[in-house]
């Protein structure tokens, strides 16, 4: 194969493990039998160009997807439950009516993930979500808004699990955890950004649109014109990616062949659902992603009220919320920084947990 920075492996009699008869057909064409090295010039030049085709539109998109999400924290306390009617526990319900409709439809949507054209249907799981929080803006009760915000929760749903299968796709294990982390911190962004774009809109006094009406509708609208933009310009995969020559295609999917994790399977196998039901990790990671995000979640929600409460203005609620954007974003940076100096996973995570 003559390839820049390419070479057949230097063991050549080395065993290949590979069980091509479970490969997928369309992964197969782009696989040769024969391993290839890949030099660590020729690395880091396929790296940045996934990044600057895959990376950014995943940073970019959890930016987005989490600002969207963020919308009723931030207009909380710019009118929206006094023009829509909300009594007692009724804010609650806003917040928890969207992961429940995320928890009911995840399974549903990871099979689509596994079918369909992944950049394709995460382009238009965008352009829907964002037609669906133009709709807050018409919602003058509290039924209104739980049926938008259960919409919003069922079309979100499929960006977390898109994003980690994008990850495992296009990068090597070693460079997985970083790639995580960077579109990850986008929910400690979005708080900071968030605050600061919440803040102006409620400068808006006149019009035909409230504040909190006018922020739903100017989000929706940018959230619309990314969709559209993910569908023209981010590659399904590495093999239908038109933006890379033939040749980068085969290199993108050798550089990924020791994760030993496959690219793409759209067979369902039920050994995987017992070694995943039968893998005590997977029981404790569940685990740890519950007790992370409970309090996480619930100060999310709330955190504009709480601090209202204390006599704050407007001003200076968007401001402080914001600390809690840049703490999140100090925490994730620095645990990526000591699993990559320490290699104890376990531990960080452990700091995460109590950091949090």
């Amino acid at each position: 194969m003559n390839m820049t920075g390419a070479t057949e492996d230097p063991e050549p009699d080395k065993p290949n493990h590979m069980d091509y008869g479970r490969v997928d057909c369309e992964v197969a064409k782009y696989t040769s039998e024969i391993l290839i090295h890949i030099s660590e010039d020729e690395n880091k030049r396929l790296k940045k160009l996934i990044d600057g085709r895959v990376l950014i539109i995943m940073v970019i998109t959890y930016f987005i997807q989490a600002l969207d999400k963020g919308t009723l924290a931030f207009t909380s306390i710019m009118g929206i439950q006094k023009e829509t009617h909300l009594e007692g526990n009724q804010y609650s319900w806003l917040t928890t009516c969207i992961y429940l409709a995320i928890l009911v439809i995840e399974y549903p949507t990871n099979w689509l993930i596994q079918r369909a054209p992944i950049a394709k249907y995460l382009g238009l799981n965008i352009c829907i979500w964002s037609v669906v929080l133009s709709m807050h803006a018409l919602c003058h009760n509290f039924e209104g808004l739980v049926i938008a915000r259960t919409l919003l929760g069922i079309f979100e749903a499929a960006c977390q699990p898109i994003f980690v299968v994008l990850s495992s796709m296009w990068y090597k294990r070693d460079e997985q955890a970083g790639v995580v982390i960077y579109w990850y911190m986008m929910n400690g962004a979005q708080q900071i950004a968030g605050g600061l774009l919440a803040y102006c809109f409620t400068l808006l006094k006149s019009g035909p649109l409230k504040s909190w009406q006018a922020i739903f509708v100017a989000y929706a609208c940018f959230s619309f014109l990314w969709g559209v933009f993910i569908l023209l310009w981010m590659p399904d995969s590495p093999m239908r990616a038109k933006c890379f020559s033939e040749a980068d295609k085969k290199l993108m999917v050798e550089r990924v062949r020791s994760n030993q994790t496959g690219m793409q399977n759209r067979k369902f196998r039920i050994e995987h659902v017992k070694d995943a039901f039968t893998d005590v990790q997977m029981y404790c990671y569940c685990l740890i992603a519950i007790c992370t995000t409970l309090p996480t979640s619930g100060l999310g929600a709330f955190a504009n009220i709480i601090i209202t409460g204390f006599d704050f203005t407007v001003l200076q609620t968007q401001l402080l919320a914001m600390i809690l954007g840049f703490y999140i974003i100090v925490v994730l940076l620095s645990s990526h920084y000591l699993v990559k100096k320490y290699n104890q996973n376990i531990l960080v995570m452990t700091y995460r947990s109590l950091a949090q």
